[in-house]
């Protein structure tokens, strides 16, 4: 047996696997209680559109200021806006919904670096959570619809559960839209190039649930044309 296999199974023969396993049971109670706080705050807040982006664009980049400009419109419209609470892009969205007189709600996350909450979130509509999981339940189950700024490996994230959950029919379907051609086409040539085309690993209407767009105003239409014809309504 080679040196570093030995190692790895004394660190692992030295566990307690007992106190592992009681360990993660108590943490279904704090997972518990994130799930109730955040359905009992969100299930009055009415219809929102979520706002996702890197929290490290700073507010004189032109993402910045188009997210600003959506929440706006959207607020102006009756909707209220989600955005994960943070910096960039995220703070973009709540100062557009402060602007506009809507809803400006705050969906954190507890992190080591990046994440503090921004001030223009409603003071009753700010929710914290430990768990990535939780806090994507909630984006998905109150959101009426995503506009997904130019972000990283976290906005992927939540852009792809959006889709996977509404492509499995899991979730009701609502508009998914990507802002900056410049930004995501690149991407989206991949998915059709390659995804579909070359390994058959999506179906074609599956690029259907996405719309790419470059202005707040476009943004804006892909959401109020889509509930001019469905009824708004929640997920799971």
């Amino acid at each position: 047996m080679e040196k570093e296999d030995i190692r790895i199974k004394k660190a692992f023969s030295n566990m307690d696997w007992n106190e592992v396993k009681t360990s993660d049971s108590w943490k279904i109670f704090k997972i518990m209680a994130e799930f109730v706080d955040g359905f009992e705050k969100l299930s009055k807040i009415g219809p929102c559109v979520s706002i996702f982006g890197s929290a490290r664009t700073k507010p004189d980049n032109k993402y910045y200021k188009l997210a600003e400009e959506i929440a706006y419109l959207l607020t102006r419209s009756g909707f209220g806006v989600i955005t994960g609470g943070g910096p960039g892009i995220m703070e973009a969205g709540n100062k557009g919904a402060k602007k506009g007189k809507g809803k400006s709600v705050g969906v954190n996350i507890e992190l080591e670096f990046e994440q503090h909450p921004n001030k223009y979130i409603d003071n009753d509509k700010l929710i914290t959570f430990d768990y990535f999981f939780v806090r994507k339940v909630m984006f998905m189950k109150y959101s009426q619809g995503f506009v997904v700024m130019p972000g990283g490996f976290g906005t992927f994230d939540e852009l792809f559960e959006a889709i996977t959950l509404i492509q499995t029919n899991k979730i009701a379907k609502f508009p998914i839209i990507l802002v900056g051609k410049e930004y995501w086409s690149g991407l989206l040539d991949w998915i059709k190039n390659v995804m579909l085309k070359v390994e058959h690993n999506i179906k074609e209407e599956d690029l259907n649930l996405i719309k790419l767009v470059d202005t707040a105003k476009e943004a804006y239409d892909v959401i109020y044309d889509f509930y001019s014809e469905y009824n708004i309504k929640l997920n799971f």
